[in-house]
Formats: structure tokens, sequence, C-alpha cells
């Protein structure tokens, strides 16, 4: 679909009274919803219907926290620039950029991050020793969640 269709959409959206707008146009789905707890308007993509994979309907559970940190963690917290899946390594088969206990100087590549198919280096942005590391590989992570503990 078309930037400018998008952007049409959701201006229209945003100056009427609807709350939710959901456009398919050939294999491409776009819904637009009005959140009414900030004024952004919220966009999802969808994937085709034949690409989605098929699982039965199951109740929603209540959301965990991801990782479990200490009460008051000590030193520099890295946290996520963006959303995406979170990889410790380059690829599978290599090893991980950093482990517990390595060394880094700011710069250093500490992990990837995934998002829209585009790999992101996401580097140390101050020296110091890895004391944990609060995320698995390939889970899925937020904005500001915090990734990694340098002291």
């Amino acid at each position: 679909m078309d930037l400018r269709k998008l952007k049409t959409l959701i201006d229209l959206v945003a100056e009427s009274d609807i709350a939710e707008l959901e456009v398919t146009e050939g294999e491409s789905k776009v819904r637009i919803v009005k959140s009414s707890a900030s004024p952004a308007n919220q966009l999802v993509m969808m994937q085709p219907q034949a690409m989605q994979p098929q699982q039965p309907a199951a109740a929603p559970l209540p959301a965990a926290p991801a990782a479990v940190v200490d009460a008051a963690p000590t030193g520099h917290v890295v946290k996520s620039p963006m959303v995406g899946t979170f990889y410790r390594a380059a690829s599978p088969g290599t090893p991980p950029f950093v482990e517990v206990g390595a060394t880094v100087k700011e710069g250093d590549t500490l992990c990837i991050i995934e998002a829209m198919k585009l790999l992101n280096e996401i580097d140390a942005d101050a020296s110091g020793v890895v004391q944990q590391i609060l995320v698995e590989n390939g889970q899925p992570v937020e904005f500001g969640q915090p990734l990694f503990i340098i002291g």
C-alpha cells in the first residue's frame, strides 16, 4: 500500500469520530486504531491471511515480565532503542557478541535487534564489565526495555 494513502487514512481517522479503520487492498491489510490514551494513532500492518499460521483461539494470558532484575541493579542499564527481536549473535552458528563478565568499551557491539527485516547492531553506550544479560536470545523486546547491565 502506498505511503501517501496510509498518511491520508491516518489523517482521516485522526480528524473524525472513527475509533478504528481496517482497509484491505489486494493481499495487504492495514488497521488504524485511534488510541484514547494518547493522541497518536496506532498503525498495525498485518500479514496476508494466506501467510498467517492457523492456530486455535486461546484465552489471553496475563503479561509477565520478560526478565527479573534485582531490586536495585548497580551499573549502567543499556536499553532497547526500538521494538524488535533480540539476538545475541550475528548468526545462529556464531558465538555471542558478549557474555556475562566480558569487558566492553563504549561503541562495542552488544547484540542485534531485528526490526522489520533489518538487523540493527546495538552498541555499548558505556565502558565496563557486562554484569547481566536481561533478555533471552530470540525474544521480542520493547522500546526502552533493559537489555544489559554494565558495571
